[in-house]
């Protein structure tokens, strides 16, 4: 009995002491893509030609389900079938857990730069394209010899590289219509044609361009750390074309599912690798705030978080817990690499501690 009882505390010692398995992350963001959609799927309030609907029986037939959880699932099945199921998603405020923004502002750039920094910043009001004077996350990491030439940034909306300051932190950070030059990759060179020439925004192509240049580069590279930041969601809503809206949110979950099995079947990432997924900042409500965004529209503060991989309990959605905020997402994704970022940075929000095992 005695021996019994030691094997099994030996047992249960390493499996508390279980070391980090997560050795890459991927994080992508989508701009603007309201919790609204995430947690409820289509809105019916909007499914009509007013809100941009060419054809609102065929969109009800494609997202529109009587069953919540059947609904958004219809609209984005990765990340409920696969990511919430294995991982966690914080920010349905109709179930209790709130996420949202601390910066005030509201928009993208705040948005951007208190979700890579772990701070608000005042001095960050606009969207002008100027270089980011505060370190990044990113940067923060790529400055270590462990994530040196292993960090990454690709962007649709062209200020991302400003953001990123890929250019002051010596990383790749590709962002709006310039062509991606650090690698000869043919599919690349052929990607940096042709979203010049399918351009309908000034200031970004659309989201299969810097999609697709960083899973080539993930596949040639292998960095340990890849950004993604994709924009139609918001593009299409400040437009006012619901449908298209919601069909690059349909888009945007199906990249993740391509970036998930690409992890899956790559040694080196194959069950090291986690995942987040997050917007800047939210929207107003419908029938016409969810067009807009800003301190007009305070309700745009709120947003959402989804995380999965091997060191993330698998809680799936987070019901009736503490707020989250988008200034903790810089410590937690530095925290699922073992690297403190709060020691680093007094003024970051504090890793969520459930999102990584202890």
């Amino acid at each position: 009995m005695i021996r019994l009882l030691a094997l099994l505390l030996s047992v249960c010692g390493f499996a508390a002491a279980q070391p980090r398995q997560t050795e890459n992350v991927i994080f992508v963001m989508t701009d603007g893509l309201r919790w609204q959609e995430v947690f409820r799927g289509i809105d019916p309030l909007l499914i009509n030609k007013e809100s941009g609907v060419g054809n609102p029986d065929a969109l009800r037939k494609l997202y529109w389900r009587e069953d919540l959880n059947e609904r958004r699932s219809a609209l984005m099945p990765f990340l409920w079938n696969t990511m919430v199921k294995n991982g966690q998603i914080y920010g349905n405020r109709d179930a209790g857990s709130d996420a949202y923004v601390t910066n005030g502002f509201n928009f993208s750039y705040p948005g951007y730069n208190e979700t890579l920094t772990g701070a608000p910043d005042a001095r960050v009001n606009s969207n002008e394209n100027i270089p980011n004077k505060n370190v990044t996350v990113l940067e923060w990491l790529h400055d270590k010899p462990a994530f040196k030439g292993k960090v990454a940034a690709f962007g649709a909306w062209d200020v991302i590289s400003a953001i990123t300051n890929g250019a002051r932190g010596g990383f790749p950070a590709n962002a709006g219509y310039d062509a991606f030059k650090a690698t000869t990759n043919p599919t690349i060179a052929l990607l940096n044609r042709l979203k010049v020439e399918t351009g309908v925004w000034d200031e970004e192509p659309f989201d299969a361009y810097p999609f697709y240049t960083a899973l080539e580069y993930m596949k040639a590279a292998k960095p340990r750390v890849l950004y993604i930041s994709l924009g139609e969601t918001d593009e299409w809503a400040h437009d006012g074309k619901y449908e298209l809206y919601l069909k690059s949110a349909h888009r945007v979950d199906d990249y993740l599912r391509v970036l998930w099995e690409t992890v899956q079947s790559t040694p080196g990432y194959r069950d090291h690798t986690t995942l987040i997924y997050s917007p800047d900042h939210g929207r107003g409500d419908a029938p016409e705030g969810w067009k807009h965004h800003g301190e007009k529209y305070p309700d745009s503060r709120y947003i959402w978080m989804a995380f999965m991989g091997p060191d993330t309990p698998a809680l799936g959605e987070r019901k009736n817990v503490p707020a989250v905020t988008q200034s903790q997402v810089a410590a937690t994704l530095a925290g699922l690499l073992g690297q403190d970022y709060n020691a680093a940075n007094a003024k970051a929000g504090q890793a969520i501690t459930d999102v990584r095992k202890h």
